[in-house]
């Protein structure tokens, strides 16, 4: 911690920009600590906190115009790799596009105050086909709202926060086993946390060769798409499937023949979205309501060269 301090006096602006860079790519390493000790420590004026909001926005918005490009030309690809690497995963798609949803560009000004939305909001605007100028001005509110409110809090609490570091200096090492613990932690929190919704939403998966099987047999499986508003407009949907963004099932779903298989797809992690759909379902008495496994990218790699006129029947059920 002494010398952390010491990094910061001597190379302050360095060290807050690459540490606020190194996390906005998505590393787990936490920046708005460092912010808060760098405007703690411009009112004794070891810090310029001016230097430091200035480099903290340029990192901000070196990381941000990158992931926008990035899902700008890989659009939905990037957003699953993302999520793939988050503490998260299984929450990841449907919050972010949730999120996107209700604020649309908007969202970026608060996102960076958001853990694991601040690195998923850019590439999503740039697959959504957001205006680079009105990406540009809401990254940069966003960036000077996030380290401002990190450097102002470290200036006003700059008593309380001399404080914590002496202390922390004096501990040497047992303030690093105290940091890891913590973070050890919340990974296991996070872990546990998976662990039971996944259990919640633990229902028996239909493979797209399931699909086919009963397709030949002549059962007539129906398809919901259950992934969010923002997903169906990067990705379209099956043809003939019925649309479900959330919230209640609606009266065309619930109106449906109960005693016909009921196919549920979504493009998240772990098909978890249609797993949820899929035993809401059951509790109403479609009792063959199934996700399917794979989700969307398994039936288009299934169907990509095919076509399935027999869809039609799930669009006049």
């Amino acid at each position: 911690m002494a010398n952390l301090i010491l990094l910061l006096q001597e190379y302050g602006v360095l060290i807050v920009f690459g540490i606020v860079l190194i996390e906005q790519i998505g590393m787990p390493i936490p920046a708005f600590p460092i912010l808060i000790v760098a405007g703690a420590m411009s009112v004794d004026g070891d810090t310029n906190w001016f230097a430091v909001l200035a480099v903290a926005m340029l990192a901000c918005l070196i990381s941000d115009s990158f992931w926008f490009r990035a899902g700008r030309f890989y659009g939905k690809r990037i957003l699953k790799l993302l999520c793939k690497i988050s503490l998260s995963p299984d929450y990841c798609v449907s919050q972010t596009e949730d999120n996107f949803k209700r604020w649309g560009p908007k969202a970026l000004i608060v996102s960076k105050f958001i853990p694991g939305f601040n690195v998923i909001a850019p590439p999503l605007a740039g697959a959504m086909g957001t205006r680079r100028g009105v990406f540009l001005s809401f990254s940069i509110l966003g960036s000077l709202l996030w380290a401002g409110t990190g450097i102002g809090i470290g200036a006003f609490f700059h008593t309380s926060v001399d404080q914590l570091l002496d202390i922390l200096s004096t501990m040497g090492t047992t303030a690093l086993l105290v940091l890891v613990v913590l973070l050890a932690l919340f990974v296991a929190f996070k872990y546990v946390e998976r662990k039971r919704f996944r259990q919640s939403v633990d229902i028996e998966r239909i493979t797209v060769d399931d699909f086919k099987q009963m397709m030949e047999q002549g059962h007539e499986p129906i398809l919901v798409d259950a992934r969010s508003a923002t997903a169906q407009m990067l990705d379209p949907a099956v043809p003939g499937a019925l649309l479900f963004n959330g919230g209640d099932l609606s009266e065309e779903i619930t109106g449906l023949d109960k005693s016909r298989p009921i196919i549920v797809y979504c493009s998240c992690p772990n098909d978890v979205t249609a797993a949820h759909v899929a035993k809401s379902l059951v509790g109403q008495g479609f009792h063959r309501a199934r996700p399917l496994h794979g989700g969307l990218d398994a039936w288009n790699a299934a169907f990509r060269s095919e076509s399935l006129p027999q869809q039609d029947h799930a669009a006049s059920a």
